[in-house]
């Protein structure tokens, strides 16, 4: 008969993934970080000087390019620090964030819409690609880090209740664009008629500014655990 208690297991889970996922050194966060960063930068400068398209003139197009570019490098960088890498290949955590693409762009576009996002023909090519980028920012992370463990996406985004380093790389910066997103949607119904009004332009550059935001604040909760460790230890 197996006594083992129930919650003792869920424990030694949870104390489990925390050792893992600390192996992570906080130099190997700002990388990784800088790496998404210098991706999204390039992909806005390519856009400009290589194919004269812009987020204000041509939202879609730009952010199609964009997305062309930030996805696989976010997909590449969040891949190798899958949650099972005994049993699971980089190549496999590379196709589950593939697979987390189109999910989070169908999960972030109901969501805009359900809070205003205007929906008609015009409208849902950029709605769409809109919520291409969003999902580079907040699903494909956790699909490529934990596949499907539901537990693992219900605590980082249901309860936001990061235990280790790469928790806190994908929980802030996902959470930071929602919330940044949600910020850049204030202008649109004002009167002021400024063509960066329209959706999803504004709202974008508050994603964006929310993500790199949360980026650099996820970056601090990894230093500051990394020095009490550190203090604890000595």
């Amino acid at each position: 008969m197996n006594n083992t208690n129930p919650n003792n297991r869920n424990f030694i889970s949870t104390v489990d993934v925390s050792v893992v996922v600390e192996k992570l050194s906080p130099s190997k966060v700002l990388v990784s970080h800088l790496i998404c960063v210098i991706a999204l930068a390039a992909s806005f400068w390519i856009a400009s000087n290589v194919f004269s398209v812009n987020l204000i003139d041509n939202p879609v197009e730009t952010l199609r390019l964009v997305s062309l570019i930030v996805v696989p490098v976010v997909i590449l960088i969040y891949s190798f620090f899958r949650k099972d890498k005994n049993q699971s290949s980089y190549l496999k955590a590379v196709a589950r964030g593939l697979l987390g693409v189109p999910v989070g762009a169908v999960v972030n576009a109901l969501g805009a819409i359900a809070l205003g996002a205007p929906v008609g023909i015009r409208s849902f090519s950029r709605t769409l690609s809109w919520s291409l980028l969003m999902s580079a920012f907040t699903s494909v992370p956790a699909a490529s880090v934990y596949g499907s463990s539901w537990d693992d996406w219900h605590r980082i985004f249901a309860h936001t209740k990061p235990i280790g380093f790469v928790d806190y790389m994908i929980c802030i910066p996902a959470h930071g664009a929602v919330i940044g997103a949600w910020f850049g949607a204030w202008p649109m119904p004002l009167d002021w008629e400024r063509p960066w009004q329209e959706w999803p332009i504004c709202v974008t550059y508050g994603a964006i500014i929310g993500y790199l935001v949360g980026m650099l604040a996820s970056f601090g909760f990894v230093v500051h655990r990394a020095s009490s460790q550190h203090v604890k230890g000595d």
